[in-house]
């Protein structure tokens, strides 16, 4: 009796993975309050910096399907651990750079294949090996550590650039990510089976499937039979677009944007900083709801919300933090990844065992729409002198978003108890129908 009274391993585990998520996502938000430092000291275009940016988002998606393919290879501690120190790498080398090619190398290339390997696939992997019951609440708990990181660093961040200088920043972020290591190599672990013990809410032990074949080979095949169906389009399709709406635009975008209009960077990555915070309270309660209410109906509802909102946003800049756009910021905090705890439940749905490396593609798609985003901007800056159509076209393809989310239809058997769905996948885990 005592010993079933004890904190499941699994809590554990979630909370070293929600840390090493709050670093990911710190490490993630930083360039947006570089964009206009390194404008000015290099004198390069807001488009050839924003290139930066959308080669880091843009490996952050394509990463992440692999990553979560050579975790069941490598394991989970060795690839967190290695991502740790890609990103230290990409980040402190940052400080010797001359030219706009090593910008896209250190911060595109290394930091975007270290955040990438701890991306929202990581998320799927956690909760598919450790929680039965739950799995929903923690997804978006963990889902949350990235708001949380956003949260942490953008006002840390902002405060060092204007107080310190810009080089300051990314050897903060290049220490903090060292300091996450240790942590990792001593408290993640890989399976409850290695424990003994059945996964959170679960009755059985279930023995950890053998790695078998190439991490690529598997992530590769996964794709290829997801891709033949319905579905997996019609959650990509989405997601891209909420990839587009999140991380490309408001996330690279809203503090330079606020900025035009006469607004203070650490005002603006201030404000950004509280999206976060109510990022926190909007993606737990959707991972509640995607235990309770169809994946279909939330996503609908948070594509067409965030649509709406955007199209109002240009309206809101000023250069001070009026009411209004406080408004925006709390209605749009609430909605900024809840959409990723429905996504994961809807793939783990369609796609079984193979559920977390196929989010691990949807992601893929969700990173291609944020960098096209992050670049259009961009452009639309440049040419323009601002953003304002790059804020209407986001809002018109959140609402097409919504559109997608309400074609998908419900697989039948839905209704069989999670636990049953897991002992039936867990033996042929690469078969699965759409």
């Amino acid at each position: 009796m005592t010993k079933n009274r004890r904190l499941h391993p699994a809590w554990l585990v979630a909370a070293v993975a929600f840390v090493a998520l709050v670093g990911a996502a710190g490490f993630r938000a930083t360039p947006s309050v570089l964009l206009h430092p390194l404008h000015e000291e290099f004198g390069w275009p807001l488009a050839t910096i924003s290139a930066a940016v959308s080669v880091n988002l843009l490996l952050y998606g394509l990463t992440a399907p692999f990553a979560a393919a050579l975790m069941d290879r490598f394991g989970i501690r060795r690839v967190v651990s290695v991502a740790l120190l890609l990103v230290a790498a990409g980040s402190g080398l940052t400080v010797f750079m001359t030219a706009s090619w090593q910008l896209l190398l250190c911060w595109g290339v290394l930091v975007g294949l270290g955040t990438g390997s701890m991306a929202l696939a990581f998320v799927a992997t956690v909760t598919g090996r450790w929680f039965v019951h739950r799995r929903g609440l923690v997804t978006g708990v963990l889902t949350a550590g990235g708001a949380a990181g956003q949260l942490v660093f953008l006002p840390l961040i902002a405060i060092l650039v204007r107080d310190h200088g810009w080089r300051t920043a990314a050897l903060v972020v290049a220490a903090a990510a060292l300091a996450v290591v240790p942590l990792v190599v001593w408290l993640l672990r890989e399976h409850p089976a290695d424990l003994g013990l059945p996964a959170y809410g679960a009755t059985a032990v279930v023995a950890a499937p053998p790695a078998t074949g190439g991490a690529a080979t598997r992530a590769l095949g996964a794709l290829a039979t997801a891709a033949r169906t319905r579905p997996f389009w019609l959650l990509a399709g989405g997601f891209a677009i909420c990839g587009a709406t999140t991380n490309g635009l408001v996330g690279t975008h809203f503090v330079p944007a606020a900025h035009d209009h006469g607004m203070a960077q650490t005002t603006a990555a201030g404000l950004l900083a509280l999206v976060g915070l109510f990022d926190i309270v909007g993606t737990i309660a959707s991972g509640w709801l995607t235990d309770r209410v169809d994946s279909r109906l939330l996503l609908g509802m948070y594509y067409a919300l965030r649509g709406l909102s955007l199209l109002v946003l240009p309206s809101l800049f000023s250069g001070t933090a009026e009411p209004s756009m406080l408004v925006f910021i709390v209605f749009y905090g609430l909605d900024w990844v809840a959409t990723v705890p429905p996504t994961v439940a809807l793939c783990r749905e369609y796609f079984g065992g193979a559920g977390a490396v196929v989010f691990g593609w949807v992601f893929a798609a969700h990173q291609l729409g944020a960098a096209v985003a992050a670049t259009g901007a961009g452009l639309v800056r440049d040419r323009l002198g601002d953003y304002a159509m790059a804020w209407y076209v986001a809002g018109a393809l959140s609402i097409g978003a919504a559109g997608l989310s309400l074609l998908l239809r419900r697989r039948p058997g839905r209704g069989v108890p999670e636990a049953v769905l897991v002992a039936a996948t867990a033996p042929r885990a690469w078969s699965f129908r759409g």
